[in-house]
């Protein structure tokens, strides 16, 4: 009995190997923060975004910080091998896997997101049927102020599996307004009206120059396209948009351009007006049987 008892005797732990461990975790713990901002600030420095620059260094304090751990359990304690302590981080790792797939594939999309950088905090994007503006990215969801004032938190998954428009994605974009002119006007004069218009709106850019394109006909008008640019932000492409109505409008009455309506009026005939007007002693018009 003491022969197989004796070879399963395992190495004491002592104090001095308890105190070794806890040195070796706590230098773990300090040199992780000292990484993550050294990571953080490199980043940085690299042009990466805020967000970006903290999570990663975020994930590689995490990765020190286990490997601390790793280190000081196999110090207090002799009988467990690093191969041991790598196994048990893998069963682990599998087990959370299973649990967690929702939670883990949204901090993979998490982490390609802020790898790639197509957009930081303080962008205007619009993915499925949310528009507004970035206020904060982690690792596992984002955070958007829609132009409405509601904040939605949108998993990294959908925003990396969706189509994202990037509304700040550059500096300026264009936008257009449609109006109807009668079809029987001087059209090339209300073109120029209309471009000189926009021309003198402070919202709208000189480059790229504003545009009008006769685009439609319709039943007694034609459809002009008003094309303008602007800055890019949801405020800024509002202000142009009232600006050009407002002037084009305006300029419109100045110089007599008619605008068109699709509403016809028809002349009755006689005969029609005779049809149409009540016979004597009929009541309603209806005819008598």
């Amino acid at each position: 009995m003491s022969g197989p008892l004796h070879a399963l005797e395992l190495p004491p732990v002592t104090w001095l190997g308890a105190g070794l461990g806890l040195g070796v975790l706590l230098v773990g713990l300090l040199l992780g923060q000292l990484v993550r901002t050294a990571v953080s600030r490199w980043l940085s420095w690299r042009g990466r975004s805020e967000s970006s620059a903290r999570v990663f260094g975020r994930l590689v304090s995490w990765l020190v910080g286990a490997l601390a751990v790793g280190v000081a359990l196999a110090v207090t304690f002799p009988s467990i091998r690093p191969v041991n302590v790598l196994g048990g981080l893998g069963v682990i790792s599998i087990a959370a896997g299973i649990a967690f797939q929702t939670v883990l594939g949204n901090m993979f999309a998490g982490i390609v997101i802020l790898t790639r950088d197509r957009f930081r905090v303080g962008d205007q994007i619009s993915v499925l049927d949310h528009r507004g503006t970035v206020v904060d990215m982690g690792l596992t969801s984002t955070s958007v102020r829609t132009f409405d004032g509601r904040l939605v938190l949108v998993p990294n998954g959908t925003l990396h599996s969706e189509i994202v428009t990037v509304q700040t994605g550059f500096e300026h974009v264009r936008s257009s307004v449609v109006v109807d002119l009668a079809d029987d006007g001087d059209l090339d004069r209300a073109a120029e009206v209309a471009v000189a218009a926009m021309h003198a709106a402070p919202q709208v850019l000189d480059e790229p120059a504003p545009e009008a394109f006769l685009t439609s006909v319709g039943t007694a008008t034609v459809q002009m396209e008003l094309r303008f640019w602007s800055g890019a932000r949801q405020l800024e492409t509002k202000e142009a948009t009232h600006a050009v109505v407002v002037a084009v409008l305006r300029a419109f009455a100045e110089h007599g351009v008619a605008a068109g309506s699709d509403v016809v009026t028809i002349d009755a005939g006689p005969r029609l007006a005779r049809l149409l007007r009540p016979e004597d002693g009929s009541g309603d018009g209806s005819p008598c049987g």
